[in-house]
């Protein structure tokens, strides 16, 4: 298995652990205590680190001058905290089944911005690269369309506990497998660099490149949405007469987006800025027509087409950000995209939560709106992109994973 082939099987090792938390936490809990609220409450110990631990973790990666110990030690640290909530949860005290809960989230945005900026170390500027986004993009979609179903079969069949010890497995294959990467070792080279890049060089690097504050507005903006469709697809299903199938319009979008990063995600020729502009626009269309149809069927036959619009956003994002985020910064920029975007899921979801008496058709259709609003002010940002940053030449201090060196014009 070459670099790339290593890499990819660990991020979905490692995105699988991530993406079967939420189950496996809540069902965990449930079954130990009685109470989901307490899943719910550990669960929330674990998301909210990963908002506010991204930029910090962007600093450290850009900063460490053995980069393959900082990503391996934040993927073994992760894993450890996995597999500690599979014993501690609901027989340990709460106050330090939270600390182990946070601790795990600190080292969530390694697990999904962190370890993609790593693609751009392995593959070679060009075409090559961004079909290798569509294929990192790809294992984010896998992950959250197999981990639930894994999780919820393990735990009807033997029990919750088994069910996150196999995330903890995965996460333990997951930093086997990063360790076998290919890294730079800046031992020596970290002393003849300059000014070292500050905690907030990379909201700094958002603001000022045009192209990376129009991709991280608009799909932070998208997501507010995104964050809310879960439940709002759970109140669409009961609207239907068919309570309970929430799950299987989510199962839909889901693989549905697995389906668009595969396909849709690997049109390279496509421009990621326009790509962007389709993704968003196709997903708005097909959730505004899924909110007035009379049948479970065609909602969710919609819901996939949705999910085959969004399916390209992410590759095309990550692409973005490689491609004009400054080679010093390049990591918090990725984690702090990642964080921003959770935190606007995360709000998202709050909001539905205080909407939930209005009509589940409207609130989709407010889920719709957004994807719209959200191409727009990628339009709107966006205006005349500059020339990439990393089409400058030159020493690459600061990324872990850039060979210092010369760079053909539109590298990173």
């Amino acid at each position: 298995m070459g670099g790339f082939g290593r890499y990819l099987a660990a991020a979905l090792a490692a995105r699988f652990a991530n993406e079967g938390m939420g189950m496996a936490v809540v069902l965990l809990a449930l079954e130990r205590t009685g109470s989901a609220a307490h899943g719910a409450f550990v669960l929330t110990a674990w998301l909210v680190p990963n908002v506010l631990a991204a930029p910090l973790a962007g600093v450290a990666a850009g900063r460490t001058r053995r980069p393959r110990l900082f990503h391996v030690g934040a993927l073994a640290t992760f894993t450890a905290a996995v597999a500690a909530l599979s014993v501690l949860l609901g027989r340990a005290p709460a106050p330090l089944v939270f600390a182990v809960a946070v601790l795990g989230g600190t080292c969530g945005p390694m697990v999904t911005g962190g370890l993609s900026s790593l693609v751009t170390g392995l593959v070679p500027a060009g075409p090559g690269r961004d079909r290798a986004y569509g294929w990192d993009a790809s294992t984010y979609n896998a992950a959250a369309v197999t981990a639930p179903a894994v999780v919820s079969l393990i735990a009807a069949t033997v029990s919750a506990g088994p069910a996150m010890g196999a995330l903890a497995v995965s996460g333990a294959l997951a930093a086997a497998l990063a360790a076998t990467l290919a890294y730079e070792d800046r031992g020596a080279a970290g002393t003849r660099s300059g000014p070292r890049a500050g905690v907030g060089a990379g909201l700094a690097a958002l603001w000022r490149v045009r192209e990376l504050r129009a991709i991280t507005s608009a799909t932070t903006l998208a997501f507010v949405g995104i964050g809310s469709l879960t439940t709002t697809s759970v109140l669409l299903a009961a609207g239907l007469d068919s309570p309970g199938a929430g799950g299987v319009l989510m199962t839909a979008f889901a693989v549905g987006a697995l389906a668009g990063s595969l396909t849709l995600g690997r049109m390279t020729k496509v421009e990621p800025g326009r790509l962007v502009r389709w993704a968003l626009t196709g997903t708005g269309v097909a959730l505004t027509a899924a909110a007035f149809t009379p049948s479970l069927a065609l909602t969710a036959a919609l819901f996939a087409v949705a999910g085959v619009c969004d399916g390209p956003l992410l590759t095309a994002t990550l692409r973005i950000r490689a491609q004009y985020a400054p080679a010093g910064v390049r990591t918090q920029v990725f984690t702090l995209g990642a964080g921003l975007k959770m935190t606007a899921a995360s709000a998202g979801a709050a909001l539905v939560g205080l909407a939930a008496a209005a009509p589940a058709g409207l609130l989709l259709t407010g889920i719709a709106g957004l994807q719209f609003a959200a191409a727009l002010l990628h339009v709107l940002a966006s205006g005349r992109a500059p020339a990439p940053a990393q089409a400058v030449t030159g020493p690459s201090a600061g990324f872990a994973t850039t060979p210092p060196g010369r760079r053909s014009p539109g590298a990173p």
